[in-house]
């Protein structure tokens, strides 16, 4: 069984027991949040496509910790004109696990 759901403002191919980095969320650690925006469900019995979700569909999820990303290297270059810039930014995650999915 698996669902797409959206999570931070992005989309996630997710199943029960997977553990996965999104973009910070305000939560707190160790809390449970319910997700509603369930997009597709698949099981044993077939498909469910919302329009555009899934009526009565929720995902339960578990907030396991908040981290700092690895580290994004931004490079601009402008060929012969000695035009250069590096920056760098290492993004802001939280790091929750699948719970349960509730067609």
């Amino acid at each position: 069984m698996f669902a797409i759901v959206e999570l931070g403002g992005k989309q996630f191919k997710i199943t029960e027991g997977k553990k996965l980095y999104i973009d910070r969320l305000n939560a707190e650690l160790e809390s449970i949040l319910e997700v509603d925006k369930v997009y597709l469900i698949a099981n044993d019995e077939g498909v469910k496509v919302g329009k555009p979700i899934v009526e009565g569909a929720k995902v339960t999820i578990k907030v396991l910790e908040h981290l700092k990303g690895p580290k994004v290297t931004v490079f601009k270059k402008k060929r012969r004109k000695g035009y250069r810039v590096k920056k760098g930014f290492r993004p802001y995650l939280t790091k929750v696990e699948v719970l349960n999915i509730k067609a």
